[in-house]
Formats: structure tokens, C-alpha cells, sequence
């Protein structure tokens, strides 16, 4: 199964592709970006390698990740957002997002995310997905909640701890009573 492609109102969401990868590097060299993420962003070669193999996957069918346009401006990159086993290992599928500073606070990332979420319960019958995110990161914190994820547990790192925000497809199926199937 390919990635597809979605439309919101205002964003259309495409497969990520090694095209984008200058685009996420630009995006990544703001550092109140990646201020709460861990990653080689200081590293240009390992940082456009990372961004690479993750555009590569393999990721199982119907995950991976997408590029977030606005609607109606060409040539457009906002960001990314993902659907992809956590740190690209498993078991659980984590969905997470990044934009460039100049496009926060517009809402862009919780509408990219609900045809995400919607994919990854409808489409390909996730039982859960959850969101990683910094416990400093407020505005993530703020969209996932929005989504409808709930705090679920914190996961003790080397360099710094992350929260876990989840939902399940039951979760899911009870805020969206006709997107599910039983």
C-alpha cells in the first residue's frame, strides 16, 4: 500500500520525498524548531542522512510520512507530519509533527493530524497510536490534546525524559462514531 494523499480544508498532505529533504533540513536549522526534539540537527551529513533513511522507511504499508502544503500556494512546504512505528522500530505506532515556526499557532498542525489519525483507525485498523513529545513542548502537548490523546505515562530517556499522549481505536471510534468499523 502507497501513502496517500490527503486534502483538508486549508492543507493537502503528500508522501514525503527525497525532494523535501533540503526543505526539512532549511525547516530543522531553526533551532526554536528542534528545541525540544533529540536528533543530529547540529551534523549536516548525518542530519540529511537521517532525513533520507527516514523518507526511505521501510515502513509497514500505509505509514510513513507526509508533507504538509497549504492549499493553493505553489511550490509550498508548512512541514511534515508522521504515522510510523515508534523511533522507526516498534511496537507502537506514533504519530508526531513538526512545522516551521512562521506557520505555528494556525492550527496547522491538528488539522494535518486528524486524517492521520483517521488513517491509521479506519484504514489500516490501528489499535492505538500514541504521540512522544517533551514534556516542555506545551504546544504539542495543547495538539494532542485537541486530538483527543490522553497523558498515558513518562518514558525515562538518557539525556532527557519524554510524556506519552495516546489513543486507542476505541477511543477513536467513540469521538467519530461513523469512521470506524467494529
Amino acid at each position: 500500500m502507497t501513502l496517500p494523499q490527503f486534502e483538508t480544508a486549508r492543507l493537502i498532505l503528500r508522501p514525503r520525498s527525497l525532494a523535501d529533504t533540503d526543505r526539512c533540513i532549511q525547516m530543522d536549522s531553526d533551532p526554536e524548531v528542534v528545541r525540544y526534539v533529540m536528533g543530529p540537527w547540529l551534523h549536516p551529513t548525518r542530519h540529511r542522512s537521517f532525513i533520507e533513511e527516514r523518507t526511505r522507511g521501510p515502513f509497514p504499508p500505509g505509514q510513513g510520512y507526509w508533507s504538509i502544503a497549504r492549499k493553493g500556494v505553489a511550490d509550498d512546504f508548512i512541514g511534515w507530519i508522521v504515522l510510523i512505528p515508534i523511533d522507526a522500530k516498534g511496537p507502537e505506532i506514533e504519530t508526531g509533527w513538526r512545522l516551521r515556526r512562521d506557520m505555528w499557532g494556525q492550527g496547522y498542525a491538528t488539522e494535518a493530524a486528524r486524517p492521520v489519525l483517521h488513517h491509521g483507525f479506519a484504514t489500516l485498523g490501528l489499535n492505538e497510536i500514541i504521540a512522544e513529545i517533551e514534556p516542555a513542548n506545551a504546544a504539542s502537548i495543547h495538539v494532542a490534546e485537541k486530538l483527543g490523546l490522553r497523558y498515558q505515562r513518562v518514558i525515562p530517556r538518557d539525556e532527557r525524559s519524554t510524556v506519552i499522549y495516546a489513543m486507542t481505536r476505541e477511543e477513536y471510534r467513540q469521538r467519530h462514531p461513523t469512521s470506524c468499523s467494529p
